[in-house]
């Protein structure tokens, strides 16, 4: 049996360790590691005073803070996030679920409030799959495609449709934009590369580093994806159905005047909960013929 240690000392320092090189929020990332390496729930582990853990452990959580050192995020030392309450898989070509991304999932449910309609949903530039599965959870009697550049991101997403029982439900696909795309949509999501190509490098390492270029870089002036996009997604959408973005927040002007040049209506952008404009909304126009 291994002898046990006590925790609080092991956690003081590895804070310390981190705090110096400049990680935010250090001692919430060693609560998600130490819960990874010891298997005791972070409830517990926010009380450490008293816990002891097996020393033959100890190395596997030393391992784990050497690599959030490096600055990598943890979500990727731990393989796996939470996003809308569902845990999703990670790989290299995907980016990590950030709570801003919920908001365009709260926007789609509040302009389609109907949870039991058969609504028919593409998520585009899809990664983990996040946006497109969190809105199947919601809407019991929809379909989604997820469309993604990656195959590597492609196959991540389908192991979390499998994992999360929504496989029946949703169907994901390799390729540019909507290219491999023929059907028609009553709402269309995408979370696109928005970042200007020549602020990537100043980032902070944990993004700069760790995330696919291609997910994060958006041009010259990060809307080089917005401005293809509203070209090709208007015939794509059935009468009355929505388009939404998510995008940085100072694009959000922008971002709705290529929706309405494009002659989508009812534009709208809705601010996250840091109260930064994160989302645009857009409908199609009432003459646009149905699906």
């Amino acid at each position: 049996m291994s002898d046990l240690i006590a925790l609080s000392p092991l956690l003081r320092a590895a804070e310390e360790r981190l705090t110096v090189l400049g990680v935010a929020e250090a001692r919430l990332d060693l609560l998600y590691l130490a819960e990874r390496a010891f298997a005791i729930p972070i409830s517990r582990l926010r009380r450490a005073d008293g816990v002891q853990v097996p020393a033959d452990a100890v190395a596997i959580f030393q391992a784990l803070v050497d690599r959030r050192a490096a600055r990598e995020p943890v979500q990727r030392i731990l393989g796996d996030w939470e996003f809308w309450g569902l845990t999703l898989a990670l790989g290299p070509e995907t980016l990590i679920p950030r709570p801003d991304t919920e908001t365009l999932v709260e926007a789609v449910l509040k302009r389609r409030p109907d949870r039991h309609h058969p609504w028919h949903i593409l998520d585009l530039g899809t990664g983990t799959g996040a946006i497109l599965l969190a809105l199947l959870s919601e809407y019991r009697q929809a379909f989604g495609v997820g469309v993604d550049l990656s195959p590597d991101a492609v196959a991540v997403a389908c192991g979390n449709a499998r994992s999360l029982g929504l496989r029946d439900r949703a169907s994901f696909l390799a390729g540019s934009w909507v290219d491999a795309v023929a059907s028609r949509f009553d709402i269309i999501v995408s979370n696109p590369p928005y970042i200007p190509d020549a602020d990537i490098a100043g980032l902070a390492p944990e993004v700069a580093r760790f995330e696919p270029w291609r997910a994060l870089a958006g041009g010259a002036d990060g809307l080089d994806p917005y401005r293809h996009l509203v070209r090709v997604l208007p015939p794509l959408l059935k009468q009355h159905g929505i388009v939404g973005f998510e995008h940085g927040a100072d694009q959000g002007p922008a971002v709705a005047d290529l929706m309405r040049a494009a002659g989508l209506a009812e534009v709208a952008t809705i601010r996250d909960m840091g109260g930064r404009d994160r989302v645009t909304l857009g409908q199609a126009s009432a003459g646009s013929r149905a699906g």
